[in-house]
């Protein structure tokens, strides 16, 4: 008898650990590892073992001796290299010294589920090799969805190690209520030969209360989920679709220091920032031949769409649009004036466009190889930038009179921040009409 309970104390000391343990979900998606590879890698590596502008990747975690360092060198190279890691210095002067671009915007879940497809490629979508991305139709690689199937599978476990541990300490109760009756002299307890839907309703009849909460906390659990999957559709953070030509705002803006006005011309003066034309680019381009990521060939589908020639030096070919994918797409029922914020508010760039990775550490448009939806750009977010920011008075005439009266309200008494949302930032009719 005593051995019976032994055992069943072992199994519930076993579920006690593995409840105090906590629970984690492997985030080996091959399939989003695809995407990523897609988007930010295939450019200069293949996932085979043959080398392109840098090397082939089959096999990159056997090489490396550590896989916090390997995730450390994919997010940034250039950072990492400063540590003096032997392996990573000589695998940079193998290459030539030619720089890697840096993804601060990678999560380590991102890493691993690139890692996860590089080992195993037919379990995720095939990207393209040879240099150049897979044009496909753009879909979202989002926190939000990982983090939804994460919750799934942790709400099925944790209701399967309940079942488990119902029965563990009903076997327990059997055998404890043994022994009691045993020192007591009482017969054992005869078990009643009753039928499933029989033993159901018997418990239930005796732990009403108790199923009643559980079913309350159930529902009210999916309702949650349900609410937070309705509140993540359209939102997509980490979205980086695969744009017809590579584009480096990384090259372009941060290391050659190309205003942001100069293609976005729009941006300080009309509701669009407007995606700058072909020709734009042809400027600098008629000199500039040959970039120093993708050599000739992405600064050639720029003479392709305006017919450019650069052996003549003379537009002598029809030309074709490109089709860009949009990025930072708000729904047609927002309206959002890139002017009143730029130029009037004095609102940077990365307010929007940039972020902070998961060690708090900037993220910004100009530091992107690839442009990334890094902000949710939802409602709830846009008003709570007009809460909490301060409306630029200073040297600034077009708020000069709000803040004038403002002074003389009885709110300024209570609060002096002249924020948005106090002139106005948070009436319906200002984004919706």
């Amino acid at each position: 008898m005593f051995s019976y309970i032994q055992k069943n104390l072992i199994a519930l000391l076993f579920l006690t650990f593995l409840f105090s343990v906590p629970i984690t979900v492997s985030a080996q998606d091959a399939a989003a590892g695809a995407k990523l590879f897609t988007s930010k890698c295939s450019g200069c590596h293949n996932v085979t073992d043959q080398a392109m502008v840098g090397p082939g990747l089959q096999g990159v975690e056997s090489r490396w001796p550590d896989k916090a360092k390997l995730s450390a060198w994919i997010r940034n190279s250039s950072e990492f290299l400063k540590t003096g890691d032997a392996y990573a210095n000589a695998l940079y002067k193998e290459y030539g010294g030619k720089q890697m671009s840096a993804f601060p915007s990678l999560s380590d879940g991102d890493i691993t589920n690139i890692l996860a497809y590089i080992a195993n490629p037919a379990a995720g979508k095939p990207a393209a090799t040879g240099g150049v991305a897979a044009t496909a139709a753009p879909e979202a690689t989002t926190k939000s969805d990982s983090k939804s199937g994460a919750m799934t599978y942790i709400v099925l476990g944790s209701l399967a190690l309940l079942a488990i541990l119902a029965g563990v300490l009903a076997s327990i109760r059997k055998s404890l209520q043994s022994v009691v009756n045993e020192k007591q002299g009482l017969p054992e307890p005869v078990e009643e030969n009753l039928t499933i839907g029989q033993k159901w309703n018997k418990w239930r009849s005796a732990n009403g209360k108790l199923l009643f909460i559980a079913s309350v906390i159930l529902v009210l659990s999916v309702v949650r989920m349900g609410w937070n999957a309705g509140l993540a559709i359209g939102v997509n953070v980490g979205y980086a679709p695969t744009q017809p030509i590579k584009f480096s705002h990384k090259i372009h803006a941060g290391e050659n220091k190309i205003q942001c006005q100069y293609c976005h011309s729009g941006v300080e003066k009309s509701k669009h920032a407007n995606i700058p034309s072909a020709s734009v680019c042809l400027n600098c381009h008629m000199k500039i031949q040959e970039g120093p990521t993708y050599g000739k060939e992405e600064i050639g589908k720029i003479y392709a769409a305006t017919g450019f020639n650069p052996k003549t030096m003379k537009v002598d070919k029809p030309s074709k649009p490109i089709e860009w994918v949009s990025v930072h797409a708000l729904p047609d029922h927002v309206y959002f004036n890139h002017s009143q914020h730029v130029k009037v508010g004095g609102i940077e760039c990365n307010k929007c466009h940039g972020s902070k990775d998961f060690n708090g550490k900037p993220i910004k448009i100009e530091e992107m190889e690839v442009v990334t939806k890094v902000q949710p750009l939802t409602m709830g977010w846009c008003i709570n930038c007009h809460r909490e920011t301060n409306v630029q008075t200073k040297d600034n005439d077009y708020y000069a009179a709000m803040h004038a009266e403002f002074k003389k309200s009885d709110e300024y008494k209570k609060d002096k921040n002249f924020t948005i949302g106090k002139i106005g930032g948070l009436e319906c009719a200002k984004c919706h009409y």
